[in-house]
């Protein structure tokens, strides 16, 4: 089974706290983690329509597309969601395939936006991807 993930929406999604655990976790030093969490979390935005201003609107999680940091940070959750999935793997909960005759066995692709995860097309194996995703 192959299951493409489109990420795009995936910025306006992240969990802050998913963000300052992974870096953590990573062995970022707590400063600089505490430094890049101000960053990306204190920022407001104001609406202006038909000459009214409404705001600020304060976000609670998600990163900001266009920011520089921002890349940054979606490169540390795709390596989170890579050793979640190397996790699932390791305990057999998915198994790899062959994406291609010669190739190696593989349980996931990441690119730019999308994200491929192969597994056994089963029932078991669907239910431990839908597991996977929510996590």
């Amino acid at each position: 089974m192959a299951i493409k993930l489109d990420m795009s929406k995936v910025y306006d999604r992240v969990e802050w706290s998913f963000i300052e655990t992974l870096m953590l976790q990573m062995g970022f030093s707590r400063r600089v983690v505490e430094l890049i969490m101000f960053c990306v979390s204190t920022i407001t935005y104001n609406v202006t329509h038909a000459g009214h201003t409404m705001g600020p609107i304060c976000l609670g999680r998600g990163l900001r597309q266009g920011d520089p940091l921002s890349l940054y940070l979606f490169l540390i959750c795709a390596e989170g969601f890579s050793t979640l999935l190397k996790k699932y793997e390791r305990h057999q909960w998915l198994t790899r395939c062959k994406v291609a005759r010669g190739a190696p066995r593989v349980s996931h692709m990441l690119f730019v936006d999308d994200n491929y995860v192969y597994c056994k097309a089963n029932g078991m194996e669907a239910q431990r991807v839908m597991q996977f995703l929510q996590m």
